[in-house]
């Protein structure tokens, strides 16, 4: 697994409020979708069946009919904000669905933002490592 993509699992577990990172360093939580239970590895790697979800779809941004909808994670399709950690089949089943109809559908656009209000309802910030 690339090294970009390991970090960007480390990022969306480590800000996901149902996370829970065990003494080995290996993290536990759910898919943002079905609530199937995932691990990531300390390193990032994905295992089993635990996919990165880009909750507002990478596409989507730079598009007007998605502007409110990105507004809410920033201009970086990366933010922690817009990542989580999600099975393949629920990933596959919404690149498939929503993401292919595009934020100008309004059911697609519907689905979109109810996941990602639940993704900002399980959001818990990076603690500050300055101060350590």
């Amino acid at each position: 697994m690339r090294a970009k993509l390991k970090a960007l699992f480390r990022l969306a577990v480590a800000t996901d409020d149902e996370a829970v990172q065990a003494a080995d360093g290996l993290w536990t939580t759910r898919c943002l979708h079905c609530r199937t239970r995932l691990q990531v590895a300390a390193d990032g790697e994905a295992l089993g069946g635990s996919s990165l979800e880009h909750v507002v779809p990478q596409a989507w941004f730079g598009r007007r009919a998605a502007a409110d909808l990105t507004a809410q994670v920033g201009e970086d399709r990366d933010d922690a904000r817009n990542l989580a950690v999600a099975c393949r089949r629920c990933n596959q089943d919404k690149g498939k669905g929503p993401d292919a109809a595009g934020p100008q559908d309004a059911r697609a656009h519907a689905v979109v933002a109810a996941l990602l209000a639940k993704r900002l309802t399980r959001w818990r910030p990076l603690p500050d490592r300055s101060t350590h």
